[in-house]
């Protein structure tokens, strides 16, 4: 092979690949920017997510309430896992000119990897999936990258084990990482006592009726109830609620214990078409106690 042939296939090589970098020349209706609220995770743990989306001034009428995405990647931009979610305020009556923002607790899942996680995101269509530009930094396909840090493993004093009163645990097919517990009328969680004031984060719902109104449900140490709530049914909740070191007790394990008014059996309850004989209170995705 001549040299000039080699100079040639390469200057070949270049063109095609700037072809195929083709630039977006649409214009952004928005910037995005993601705030979070530390640079080091581990599995399991919480990490609250402030989102920033400034509507470029000329920024045309949206179309439909398009949707967020965000994706998780590794250092070789493999997407890890998704969180993707409607902002708060429909995209429809967002205005050129105005500032979105709102806060949001995405839960590390269970997932082999550690190290440096890139965050992208971007507005798209979930009739259509067409994506939409905005402003940023961006490796192409309408994504752009917002933020990072660092995923470790989960240490000792971060574990919750799930004791009496729950179900085995269920995995979904479609979600990495996405795990539940459904306990009974009442069902205990435990973990090691951090000897200081904590917040516990409790994700729970309850995706069927099997009964009619809300299902009150109460979290208690001891005798104290740390939290109450009315859980209807199809409705997620993330609940964040501060215990003190004195509610935490002197033993080294905290039992906590999670009570429901009613309970339900999916094979009782004729709509539901289901042969499940066990007796359902509420279902558990997240235990997670933050003592920093």
């Amino acid at each position: 092979m001549t040299f000039q042939f080699r100079v040639l296939l390469v200057a070949v090589a270049f063109l095609a690949a700037a072809c195929g970098r083709s630039e977006d020349t649409a214009a952004p209706v928005a910037t995005p920017t993601v705030t979070l609220s530390r640079s080091q995770a581990a599995v399991g743990s919480p990490l609250e997510m402030k989102y920033t989306f400034d509507v470029a001034a000329d920024a045309p009428a949206f179309a439909e309430d398009y949707w967020v995405f965000v994706h998780f990647l590794d250092t070789d931009g493999e997407l890890m896992w998704t969180d993707d979610h409607q902002p708060p305020t429909p995209t429809r009556q967002w205005k050129p000119g105005q500032t979105i923002e709102y806060e949001r607790t995405m839960f590390v899942p269970k997932f082999p990897y550690t190290g440096q996680t890139l965050i992208e995101v971007g507005l798209f269509s979930r009739q259509t999936n067409q994506r939409l530009p905005m402003s940023g930094e961006t490796r192409g396909q309408r994504s752009y990258q917002v933020a990072d840090f660092d995923l470790g493993v989960q240490n000792d004093s971060q574990f919750v084990i799930f004791k009496e009163g729950w179900h085995s645990t269920e995995v979904a097919d479609d979600e990495v990482g996405t795990e539940w517990q459904w306990s009974k009328k009442e069902a205990t969680l435990t973990f090691r006592n951090p000897r200081k004031d904590v917040t516990i984060y409790l994700q729970v719902d309850r995706p069927v009726a099997g009964f009619a109104g809300p299902q009150q449900i109460e979290v208690r140490i001891g005798d104290a109830v740390v939290d109450s709530f009315a859980l209807q049914p199809a409705q997620a909740q993330l609940r964040k609620f501060p215990v003190t070191t004195a509610q935490l007790g002197t033993a080294d394990t905290v039992e906590m214990r999670v009570v429901v008014d009613k309970t339900f059996v999916p094979a009782t309850v004729p709509e539901l078409k289901s042969t499940d004989p066990r007796e359902l209170g509420v279902r558990v995705f997240r235990a997670y106690i933050d003592s920093r």
